[in-house]
C-alpha cells in the first residue's frame, strides 16, 4: 500500500525539523513549509493527506487554510499551537480540523492521530468507491437516475459538496432542487448537522425577517417572547432557500448583510450573533431576468451564484424516466405491500410523454395510476403525450375564492359549494356528491348559486370583490394566515371535508403550504404569484379535471 504524505506548516525551524521527523516514523512521506503562503502552495498543488499546520504563521492565520476554498477537501487538517485554550481548540474543532496538538507535543497523542488519519483516508477511499458502485446503478445520494445529462450534475454536486461555497440551483419546478441541496448537505463535512429547507415564497413579507433571523420579546404585535429563527436553527448546518426570487428586496438586503458579515441582528434586537451556516439557494426563474424584473438584487445574486449547477427537465433525461418510474413504483408498493407493475404499454407512454411537471408529476402521476391499477399499471391510467397533464389547475383558469382569517368551515363548505355550482353553470349534479349531506346542502345552495349567474345579488353570498373568479390586490387583504387566530399554537395540518373529499391543509408554523385531497398532494404554492399574497393554494375538489376550484388563502 503507497504510504501516505504529510505537510508540516510550522515557522519554527528546530521544532518543524523535529515535528516531521516524528511523523515520518509513522510512515508518511513528509513535505515541511515555514510561510502560509508556501504551505498554500503545498496544499493546493501536492495535495497532502494531512496536514499539521500551526495557527500563528508570520504571513498568515493557519486556520486560513482550512476556510479555502481551493484546498481540496480530501486533506485532513490537526492544528498546532502554543496556546493550550479550550476556545482555540473549539475554534479549530468548528473550521474542521480533524484534531488539535499543543505544544510541546504528546508523542503518543501524535501517533494516535496519524494512525486516526490513516484510518480515515482508508474509509473515505471505500465510501468513494461504493459511492461510484452506486451511481453506475443510478443513485446519488437521494437523488435517482443514471443519464448523461445527470452525470455533469453528479460530478458538480461532488465537487462543490466539501467547500463552504454558496450553491444556486436552478431549474424548472418540480426537477429536484431540494433533492441536489440534500445531497450537498449529506457529502459535506456538516452532514451531522440540521439541513433545513425554507420555501421563501411561502412566507408572508411581514415574517420572513421573523422567520429567517429571529425576533425579540415585543419587537412587534404578538411577539411575546424571544424566537431563534432559521439562521440559528440551521447552526453549523445548511440552510435551503428555495425560490430565492420570491423574498421581498428588503428582506434580501438584511440576508446579504448576514451572507457577508456571518453575523445577524434578530428583529428589535441590538447585539449582533455569530452565525456558521451555509447556503444554498435555488430558483425556477431565470436569475439574470428575474434581476431585469426586479425580483431578485444583483449583489445578492453574485453573492450566492459563487458556484452555480443547473438540473435538466426531466424530458431531456431519457432513460431516468423509466428508473424513476420504477423507484416510485417500489415506493408505493413497499409502503401499500403491493406487488403491481408495468405493463409494456404504459412504459412505452411514460418515455412519450413530456413531463411538463417534471419528476414531481411523474411521481404524482405514478401515486395515481398505482392506486387505480388491480395488478399491472396500463397505459390509460397516465397522461396521454399531448393532452394536459391531470394536476391542479393554475390560478386564472378556473374560479378563484378568497376565504378571510376566521371563516367556519361551514361557511367554507357553503362558499365551495357556491363557487364549484356557479363554475359548473348550476349542474348539481356534476357538483353533487355521494354523501347525502352534501347533496342535499348543494340541492339547498343551488338557487344562490343561480341567483349569482343571472347576476342578482344574494345577501348571504360574498362581497362583490371576492366573488368566484375575480382577483383582488392582495396587499388591501390580510397579510398572512393564522388558522386559528393563535400564534403560539403549532398546528402541523388541519383537516377539513368540502364536496365529499377529505381535504388536508399542510401546515408549517401556521402556513399553509400545500393541499392534500384524500390523501395525495394536489397543490402547492404557486411561484408566479404576488409575493405578498401567503399562498395560493390548489383545492381539487372538483369532480372534473377542467372544471377545479382553486382557493385563494389569504
Amino acid at each position: 500500500m503507497a504510504r501516505l504524505s504529510a505537510l508540516v506548516v510550522e515557522d519554527d525551524r528546530d521544532f518543524r525539523e523535529s515535528l516531521a521527523t516524528l511523523v515520518e516514523r509513522e510512515d508518511f512521506d513528509v513535505i515541511q513549509s515555514s510561510t502560509f503562503q508556501h504551505a498554500h502552495e503545498q496544499l493546493t498543488n501536492g495535495r497532502p493527506d494531512v496536514a499539521l499546520v500551526d495557527i500563528g504563521l508570520p504571513d498568515g492565520d493557519g486556520l486560513a487554510l482550512i476556510r479555502d476554498e481551493l484546498v481540496p477537501s480530501s486533506c485532513e487538517f490537526v492544528v498546532i499551537t502554543g496556546n493550550a485554550s479550550v476556545e482555540s481548540a473549539v475554534q479549530a474543532l468548528r473550521e474542521g480540523a480533524l484534531d488539535y496538538l499543543t505544544k510541546p507535543i504528546d508523542r503518543a497523542r501524535l501517533k494516535t492521530i496519524l494512525t486516526n488519519v490513516a484510518r480515515t483516508r482508508r474509509l473515505k477511499k471505500q465510501v468513494e468507491s461504493l459511492r461510484d458502485e452506486l451511481r453506475e446503478m443510478g443513485r446519488f445520494g437521494p437523488l435517482v437516475g443514471r443519464s448523461d445529462t445527470m452525470q455533469p450534475v453528479y460530478d458538480l454536486l461532488s465537487r462543490v459538496a466539501p467547500t463552504r461555497a454558496s450553491v444556486l440551483l436552478t431549474g424548472e419546478s418540480g426537477t429536484g432542487k431540494e433533492l441536489a441541496a440534500q445531497t450537498i448537505h449529506k457529502l459535506s463535512r456538516r452532514s451531522d448537522a440540521p439541513f433545513l429547507a425554507v420555501n421563501c415564497g411561502a412566507i408572508t413579507q411581514s415574517l420572513i425577517d421573523s422567520e429567517l433571523f429571529g425576533h425579540e420579546k415585543g419587537s412587534f404585535t404578538g411577539a411575546d417572547k424571544s424566537r431563534a429563527g432559521y439562521f440559528e436553527h440551521a447552526q453549523a448546518g445548511t440552510l435551503f432557500l428555495d425560490e430565492i426570487t420570491e423574498m421581498p428586496l428588503e428582506s434580501q438586503v438584511k440576508l446579504l448583510r448576514v451572507l457577508e458579515t456571518s453575523k445577524l441582528m434578530r428583529v428589535g434586537g441590538s447585539e449582533a450573533l455569530d452565525v456558521d451556516v451555509r447556503v444554498i439557494a435555488a430558483t425556477n426563474r431565470d436569475p439574470i431576468q428575474a434581476i431585469q424584473d426586479g425580483k431578485l438584487r444583483e449583489d445578492l445574486y453574485y453573492r450566492l451564484n459563487v458556484f452555480p449547477i443547473g438540473l435538466p427537465p426531466l424530458r431531456e433525461r431519457g432513460q431516468d424516466i423509466e428508473m424513476l418510474a420504477d423507484h416510485f413504483l417500489e415506493q408505493h408498493n413497499g409502503r401499500e405491500t403491493t406487488r403491481k407493475r408495468f405493463s409494456p404499454e404504459a412504459l412505452r407512454r411514460l418515455r412519450e410523454y413530456n413531463w411538463p411537471g417534471n419528476v414531481r408529476e411523474l411521481k404524482n402521476a405514478i401515486e395515481r395510476a398505482a392506486i387505480l391499477a388491480d395488478e399491472a399499471i396500463g397505459p390509460e391510467l397516465l397522461p396521454e403525450p399531448g393532452a394536459p397533464a391531470p394536476t391542479p389547475a393554475a390560478p386564472g383558469s378556473g374560479a378563484v375564492l378568497q376565504v378571510r382569517v376566521g371563516s367556519s368551515l361551514e361557511d367554507l363548505e357553503r362558499r365551495v359549494i357556491l363557487a364549484t355550482l356557479h363554475e359548473l353553470s348550476g349542474d348539481k349534479k356534476r357538483a353533487g356528491s355521494t354523501r347525502p349531506s352534501n347533496h342535499r346542502q348543494s340541492e339547498t345552495l343551488a338557487p344562490a348559486a343561480d341567483a349569482t349567474s343571472a347576476g342578482i345579488e344574494d345577501p348571504h353570498t360574498t362581497p362583490p370583490d371576492l366573488q368566484p373568479g375575480r382577483r383582488v390586490d392582495p396587499v388591501a387583504r390580510a397579510p398572512f394566515l393564522e388558522l386559528d387566530a393563535q400564534p403560539q399554537r403549532h398546528l402541523p395540518e388541519v383537516g377539513i371535508e368540502l364536496l365529499g373529499h377529505q381535504v388536508v391543509l399542510l401546515v408549517a408554523h401556521h402556513h399553509v403550504t400545500a393541499v392534500q385531497v384524500d390523501r395525495r398532494l394536489v397543490g402547492e404554492r404557486n411561484p408566479e404569484a404576488a409575493t405578498q399574497v401567503h399562498a395560493e393554494l390548489l383545492l381539487g375538489v372538483a369532480l372534473e379535471r377542467r372544471n377545479q376550484c382553486v382557493v385563494v388563502v389569504e
